[in-house]
């Protein structure tokens, strides 16, 4: 890190360009430098905040020669800065054009840029405003300064400030493996902000009916890192999409910007089931709990009373709901809390809920003994869903898919076979529904009273979802309802769901066997009606 020399025994004077957006640290970090004998240059708005402070600072203009022009628009595009930032100190001929033009050298470059991402965030932001907050000097320096890495380091965040500050206090130089590291961060950093620009105006100007671009680029940050992933033996970690990719992924309930109130870290299987539990109980209007296994619901209810539906959820089948993760569309109050803390059979891994009551927390967060280590994820407020896009990896690649999220209308189901159903009846079939669409296919719920009863999840042949769940709501099928994700290929199914009792079906249509499958219902004296949608979840 060395800079112009001046003789024999005078140490060349080592110099620092600020120009910062945000002034968090600044202060501290200039202060610093000043200290270890580095000359300030800065720029408008930095420069005062540092003479405020007490600091001499050089005015870049003053250095240049070349006024600030156009509000500040052009300020440190200059050669005499961009040729003391990319300078090699191990070229002649770069030597000598420092000496030749008297271009003095940079040795650090603080810089963060204009805040475009605030900016466009703002409800009453304009597309003047956002185009008066695209920074072209600050990118410029921030490359120019990481491509010289060799000699120059370069600091895009404040969270830089005390390493940097350290190693010179104790060597009078940075290491080169800092500054790889410093050059490394930089260029994701300008990456980011050019991609948040570039998709900002393209939803302006390029959005079209096509919803997927012929590239997509996509913006995330680590999260978290889990402590392992499906299995012991595998690494994981949770990432957030940026508001630039994808904005309707951060709107609540999101697991990635939710608050853990109590338990231990979350693992990746916590994650997918809360994921899944989210996905029930956002679409079910009444107070709701969905017990979540393996990724598919093996209780769910709703009713008025938050606790009652809790209690009918874990009764759908608690066996299986040992361990489970557990889905709430309220805030947990505090009968809520008690019906978890009274019965000390049920172990849940974790509660994820938009809130929960101060008081229901604390129940929750102490004795019995397992209650210290549930997980109680707070989500924030739930918000209709929205559209959006699903991404699924593969081998070298993606899956991309639009979203499918959004509530179905009742009002357009046919009726095929049986009665028309009364208003309670349409509101079991209509829960049935929102349920199944959640199980992964093949996927047959029974259900009864607004309560999951059964589920057949996952089985290669549809028949035998549909006997799995039967067997697991026995007697409960009786005067209840059978849904199913998918049309029944067979009228096979119709025999084994009237033998059990069940009163109507709700399912998409669509089969060649259709017809054989609506004279089977009418034979049998079930009501059912079509979807005339499918929602396979695979």
């Amino acid at each position: 890190m060395n800079s112009n020399s001046t003789s024999a025994t005078t140490p060349p004077t080592r110099r620092a360009l600020l120009s910062v957006s945000d002034k968090t640290g600044i202060r501290e970090l200039a202060h610093g430098l000043a200290a270890l004998g580095f000359e300030l240059y800065s720029t408008g708005g930095t420069r005062k905040h540092l003479e405020e402070a007490g600091l001499a600072v050089i005015d870049v203009a003053q250095y240049t020669g070349f006024p600030e022009v156009m509000h500040g628009r052009v300020k440190t595009l200059h050669p005499k800065i961009f040729g003391g930032i990319l300078c090699r100190r191990d070229e002649a001929e770069d030597q000598q054009a420092i000496r030749d033009l008297e271009i003095r050298l940079f040795d650090c470059v603080v810089v963060n840029l204009y805040p475009f991402r605030e900016t466009i965030a703002r409800a009453d932001s304009s597309l003047s405003d956002a185009i008066e907050n695209i920074d072209i000097g600050g990118p410029s320096l921030i490359r120019a300064a990481a491509k010289n890495h060799a000699w120059v380091n370069v600091l895009t965040d404040s969270s830089q400030y005390p390493a940097l500050l350290d190693q010179l206090r104790s060597t009078g130089e940075t290491s080169l493996s800092f500054r790889r590291q410093l050059m490394a961060t930089a260029f994701a950093h300008t990456a980011e902000y050019d991609r948040l620009i570039a998709d900002y105006f393209g939803r302006q100007f390029l959005e079209s009916a096509e919803p997927f671009p012929e590239k997509l680029q996509l913006a995330l940050q680590r999260v978290d890192l889990l402590r392992y992933g499906e299995n012991s033996h595998q690494q994981a970690a949770l990432y957030a999409f940026s508001e630039s990719t994808a904005p309707a992924l951060v709107t609540a309930p999101a697991l990635v910007t939710a608050r853990q109130l109590n338990g231990k870290q979350l693992s990746y299987n916590n994650l997918l089931d809360a994921e899944a539990a989210l996905a029930i109980v956002r679409n079910l209007s009444l107070p709701a709990c969905c017990v979540i296994k393996h990724n598919n619901p093996c209780g769910a209810a709703q009713h008025a009373n938050l606790a009652l539906a809790c209690e009918r959820a874990f009764a759908g089948d608690p066996v299986s709901a040992f361990g489970s993760v557990v889905g709430i569309n309220r805030t947990v109050d505090v009968e809520t809390a008690e019906f978890f803390c009274s019965h000390r059979e049920l172990f849940v891994e974790a509660i994820v809920a938009p809130d929960f009551d101060p008081l229901a927390l604390q129940l929750l967060s102490t004795k019995p003994k397992w209650k210290a280590n549930v997980r109680l994820i707070a989500t924030g407020s739930f918000v209709p869903p929205a559209p959006q896009l699903e991404y699924r990896s593969l081998s070298g690649g993606l899956l991309v898919q639009t979203s499918d999220n959004l509530p179905d209308d009742s009002g357009s189901w046919q009726l095929v076979a049986g009665s028309a159903p009364d208003a309670a009846l349409l509101r079991e079939l209509e829960f049935g529904w929102t349920i199944v669409r959640q199980v992964k296919s093949n996927a047959i719920t029974v259900s009864g009273n607004s309560s999951l009863y059964g589920v057949g999840a996952g089985q290669m042949s549809r028949v035998d979802s549909v006997r799995i769940a039967l067997e697991k709501a026995g007697e409960r099928a009786r005067g209840g309802v059978l849904a199913s994700d998918a049309f029944f290929p067979f009228p096979d199914s119709i025999p084994l769901a009237a033998e059990a009792g069940i009163k109507a079906i709700v399912q998409p249509g669509g089969s060649v066997k259709d017809p054989d499958v609506i004279a089977a219902a009418k034979e049998l004296g079930l009501t059912m009606l079509l979807t005339g949608v499918r929602h396979f979840k695979h």
